[in-house]
């Protein structure tokens, strides 16, 4: 088929073999106005497609002759569910012609890397196909009645309902608890999004502050009582606030807190962000999605997968196709690069001066922090330096250390890498490009935590934290203190 000519343009169609499959093909392009050929052995079954005012005739698709009666049509479709025959006629045909654009049928994964070896342009198993439309019709059925679910819940909502997101939430935490807003909004119902914590990292607060969502801190509350429905986000339980749990969202499995049963979960392992959930759940209430909202999950979604490098699967690539349109990409440029704090500054200033490298590796000491979210940004930074691929950045807050890992190299997983070193000792938290953790600070030493040990804690701690770490990272020897330079 020449280059430049695509298959909408195409009128002139050829099926071989006009089974089931054949004549439901048939009948679509027929109805599309196309001009169909179609050629089969059975000669009764030839009669009807005529009766039926269809241009059919009789011959067998193995014969070499084939090639000559389908040899002014653009396209031929292969369809007969003898796969021995189908690979005979596409043998003929292609010996005859190389330019046509050939479909042919294959009945399993063998016999379709069978025919593409043979030629064919586009190979097609019946069975997958049917398997992959049941589970469209199922996954669209099952979120129809999850969404009949969920705004039944809400729905029952007395007086508000309490959407609480992560601890110091992220985006895409950020993100699904504004659509769930939207959501209640839409049904008539109204709602707090509400978080422990703080909003640290400075893209996060950019991000908030720029699409004014209304985020509630737990601690100002003064009437708990007012929330008689509760609702998690990207967040597994309720923890400090104590509040019954009725409706769970969340793209990760979590463990459930003992006694907390809620009404209604929908947790999916299966897509990258909670955002793609909560997408999904607009277009199934048919909402008019509002620019902010739509700007909030585009971002969620892109945030968790890392601009679609890491994770992403098809749902979160069609809910970023819905948002997109909807947008402001101004404002998400905007939250996409804010100005620096001065701490956060303070902190990679800190991190590059004491920063140890060993081959492709690095970690820093970022010494004692005031906003512990400066050490994420600052181990992002660092892996932008050349010949780095892996950075841990670590400070101390509150008598505890905390780390912040990134990586780039495809050989290391850095959730895992943590987890190793600190599993045991702390908690730790992540995935392979980007981790946490969190250990108590005087762990490693044993020495009671006061103004007068605190130095000498820092200097323990600082060979203790890397020693561990350099050894989960598979480095050997102790490290030597280079700057890198």
């Amino acid at each position: 088929m020449s280059t430049g000519v695509t298959i909408s343009s195409i009128s002139d169609y050829a099926i071989l073999g006009c089974g089931s499959v054949g004549y439901a093909v048939a009948e679509e392009l027929v109805e599309q106005g196309k001009d169909v050929s179609i050629i089969d052995r059975d000669e009764s079954r030839v009669e009807s497609l005529r009766d039926q005012d269809l241009d059919a005739r009789s011959a067998d698709i193995r014969d070499a002759e084939i090639a000559d009666l389908v040899a002014d049509r653009d396209v031929v479709l292969i369809l007969a569910s003898d796969v021995e025959s189908n690979k005979q006629a596409l043998e003929h045909i292609r010996e005859a012609n190389d330019d046509q654009f050939v479909v042919a049928r294959a009945s399993d994964p063998v016999s379709g890397d069978e025919l593409s070896e043979l030629g064919a342009d586009i190979v097609i198993n019946p069975s997958s196909v049917i398997a992959e439309s049941a589970l469209r019709a199922l996954e669209s059925g099952e979120l129809e009645y999850n969404a009949g679910q969920l705004a039944g819940i809400v729905e029952e909502t007395g007086t508000q309902l309490a959407i609480v997101t992560q601890d110091s939430p992220d985006p895409d935490s950020i993100a699904s608890a504004a659509a769930l807003q939207a959501i209640a909004g839409h049904l008539g119902v109204e709602s707090d999004i509400i978080y422990l914590g703080d909003v640290g990292h400075q893209e996060n607060r950019a991000f908030v502050n720029l699409l004014g969502i209304d985020l509630v801190q737990w601690d100002e509350i003064e009437d708990h009582s007012i929330y008689d429905t509760v609702a998690l986000v990207d967040h597994g339980t309720a923890g400090e606030m104590e509040l019954p749990v009725d409706i769970v969202i969340d793209h990760h499995e979590a463990e459930t807190e003992e006694g907390v049963e809620p009404e209604f979960v929908d947790i999916r392992p299966n897509m990258s962000s909670t955002s793609t959930i909560m997408t999904k759940y607009i277009q199934e209430f048919d909402m008019n999605v509002s620019e902010e909202v739509a700007t909030a999950l585009l971002y969620g979604i892109r945030a968790e997968t890392l601009d679609f490098k890491r994770d992403t699967t098809p749902a979160d690539l069609t809910a970023a196709a819905y948002l997109y349109p909807f947008a402001n990409h101004d404002t998400l440029e905007q939250v996409e690069s804010p100005s620096m704090s001065p701490e956060t500054l303070d902190v990679l200033a800190e991190a590059i001066t004491n920063r140890d490298v060993q081959g492709s590796h690095l970690i820093s000491n970022a010494g004692i922090v005031r906003d512990r979210e400066a050490l994420t940004q600052a181990a992002s930074h660092l892996l932008n330096l050349e010949g780095v691929t892996t950075t841990a950045v670590f400070g101390i807050a509150d008598e505890t250390i905390f780390l912040a890992g990134r990586s780039k190299d495809i050989r290391i997983n850095i959730g895992k890498v943590l987890d190793d070193a600190y599993g045991e000792i702390g908690e730790t938290a992540g995935h392979s490009t980007q981790a946490s953790a969190e250990i108590p600070l005087g762990i490693f030493t044993g020495i009671e935590i006061s103004d007068g040990t605190r130095d000498t804690l820092l200097e323990l701690t600082e060979e203790a934290v890397k020693r561990t770490l350099f050894d989960a990272m598979g480095v050997e020897g102790s490290s030597e203190g280079s700057n890198g330079s």
